[in-house]
């Protein structure tokens, strides 16, 4: 075998090498995520999720919006926006009042993260969206009603 071409297989040994050991690294480099809350998804009420994620007293005000349509024609579907002003979120939920399981969805942030979700839900029927915002100090609470429609018809 001449010179170039045993070159050329050591260089690519090396070449996956590094690859397979800078994934790795990474992998070790990754946070880890939060332990999944079955308690929390299993709730039936907003207060017993609230209970379950270890929030007290929630405060509402300006910092968290939450953004949703009035009318939702597709109940499978809901587009849900959820935004805070907070430097230090930690924790974002999404509960809805009167489906069989309240908690929707958690989102969870490290540091220096804009706060901000833009996700889709699905609503059983008519009822209040609740937004959560958990920071290091406070928990904030932001809610919206939403009628679900059946196929345009009216719910």
């Amino acid at each position: 075998m001449d010179d170039s071409r045993r070159n050329l297989i050591t260089a690519g040994g090396l070449l996956a090498a590094l690859l397979a050991a800078g994934s790795r690294a990474a992998e070790l480099a990754q946070p880890a995520a939060p332990a999944w809350n079955q308690a929390a998804f299993a709730a039936k009420t907003v207060a017993d999720c609230l209970k379950t994620l270890g929030v007290t007293a929630t405060q509402e005000g300006a910092e968290l919006d939450l953004t949703a349509p009035e009318i939702a024609e597709d109940g499978a579907v809901v587009p849900v926006v959820v935004q805070c002003r907070l430097a230090d979120v930690r924790e974002i939920h999404i509960l809805v009042d009167k489906n069989p399981f309240s908690l929707a969805a958690s989102f969870f942030f490290s540091d220096g993260t804009d706060p901000f979700v833009s996700t889709r839900i699905k609503m059983n029927e008519t009822s209040s969206v609740v937004a959560l915002a958990i920071t290091d100090r406070q928990a904030y609470l932001a809610r919206r009603p939403i009628k679900v429609t059946i196929g345009g018809c009216g719910g």
